[in-house]
């Protein structure tokens, strides 16, 4: 379908025309979170987690005494933990001491994993707000139906009230298909963030003890 078309479709679709403003807004939300999670997924593959056998090269020529090759292995990618490391053995190689390398290397580290924590509070507002906008889609949808039966008096046609239920009812079902497919993407999202802050405290942790055991001769 075509651009042009798309937003005719839209306004005239029964699902718009049932649900009203409250489904608008959580069309724009489900938007907005699929652009957010579009950006994340590109973030983190290929280059956010992985390149085990990357990091391993750095980490094994490092333990050779060979940190002029583990700092080409480091630069080799755009792997996190590889820029961690790559940090790390600059500051090492500068011949600055062992506190200064791990606060500078913890710097750059707080930096790429705010990076890749970043937009996805929007994420978790989305998915705690879309049930509670569908609901209140709802309840307003109810008010609507029992006015609207109240007014008729003794003249009431079931057709027409259970016909206004179930149009209430799309917000709670429109507001759910929002929240779930979110907060799935969500839980996975932040646990590739919590794997990556592992690996890379795992992996300047072992760089470090490494050179705290080989001492300055290998700078």
């Amino acid at each position: 379908m075509s651009t042009e078309n798309l937003l005719p479709a839209l306004a005239n679709s029964t699902l718009l025309q049932s649900g009203g403003p409250v489904v608008v807004i959580l069309l724009a939300m489900s938007i907005v979170a699929t652009t957010v999670i579009l950006v994340k997924l590109w973030q983190f593959f290929p280059f956010g987690i992985g390149g085990e056998a990357t990091i391993q090269r750095v980490l094994e020529a490092w333990r050779q005494g060979n940190p002029q090759l583990a700092l080409e292995h480091a630069r080799s990618g755009r792997q996190p933990v590889q820029t961690v490391l790559g940090a790390a053995i600059d500051s090492v190689l500068a011949g600055k001491q062992d506190a200064f390398v791990r606060e500078e290397a913890e710097r750059v580290a707080a930096d790429l994993l705010e990076r890749r924590i970043r937009y996805l509070r929007i994420l978790e507002v989305i998915a705690a707000l879309s049930p509670l906008l569908g609901l209140f889609g709802t309840v307003l949808g109810m008010i609507d139906a029992f006015q609207a039966m109240e007014s008729a008096g003794r003249r009431v046609d079931p057709a027409v009230l259970s016909g206004g239920i179930w149009q209430a009812l799309l917000t709670t079902a429109a507001g759910l298909a929002v929240a779930m497919p979110v907060a799935a993407v969500l839980s996975l999202l932040e646990g590739s963030v919590h794997r990556l802050r592992h690996q890379i405290e795992d992996a300047l942790t072992r760089l470090l003890l490494t050179k705290c055991r080989q001492g300055m001769a290998i700078a």
